[in-house]
């Protein structure tokens, strides 16, 4: 079998501890941007993984709760707003991976990493483009950085309840669009992106009381 075969066994291979790498929130314009690695226990199977985006909140939720139960390993990282703004959202999202791989209580040997590019890791990585529906540990990370990001954009709702967080989780939606030209730009916006940039230009750049 090689890497890219969607049946490959995350356990082991030739000996090796593998890791999935997957991110969630590159998109959005505010909020962190977040990732997750995990690696899964072969005694422990978990029924049901695949890319969070294919899954309802509430699967997601109880699936995430199980891959930190049964992982033999498992971590969350996150770049802030002000990281994506002073490196750019790639290299934040590469940082954010490669912090969480750094994360892992065990050391793996090798991280298979949804997309096209990889973090620099002092392991050995590969890129599986839409790894998150083919690779079961990548499908795994993807659910922990999905649902630990919504719950972050849960808590800055909590902070700016005029964004309206909760309902568009930071994603450029019209919703989203409307709140920010109301309010202007809230401190956890991404400054670079170039819709909160336009109304910077304009002078909405400060939120309301």
């Amino acid at each position: 079998m090689t890497l890219s075969d969607p049946n490959l066994s995350l356990f082991s291979y030739d000996g090796e501890t593998i890791c999935g790498v997957d991110e969630a929130g590159r998109g959005p314009l505010a909020g962190p941007v977040f990732a997750a690695a995990v690696i899964l226990d072969p005694a422990r199977p978990i029924t049901g993984l695949r890319d969070s985006k294919k899954l309802t909140a509430e699967r997601r939720e109880l699936l995430a709760e199980q891959i930190k139960g049964n992982a033999l390993a498992w971590a969350i990282a996150e770049c802030s707003e002000a990281e994506i703004d002073s490196l750019n959202i790639l290299q934040a999202t590469m940082l954010a991976m490669k912090r969480a791989v750094e994360g892992l209580a065990m050391l793996p040997t090798l991280a298979l990493i949804d997309g096209n590019r990889c973090p620099a890791l002092s392991i050995r990585s590969e890129a599986i483009v839409k790894g998150d529906d083919k690779v079961q540990a990548i499908s795994a990370a993807s659910i922990l950085a999905k649902t630990a990001r919504d719950a972050a954009l849960q808590v800055l709702h909590e902070q700016y309840p005029h964004y309206a967080f909760d309902q568009h989780k930071g994603y450029p939606t019209a919703l989203h669009m409307e709140r920010l030209r109301l309010h202007g730009v809230s401190p956890v916006h991404r400054k670079s992106y170039a819709p909160v940039r336009a109304l910077l230009v304009a002078g909405s750049g400060t939120m309301k009381a």
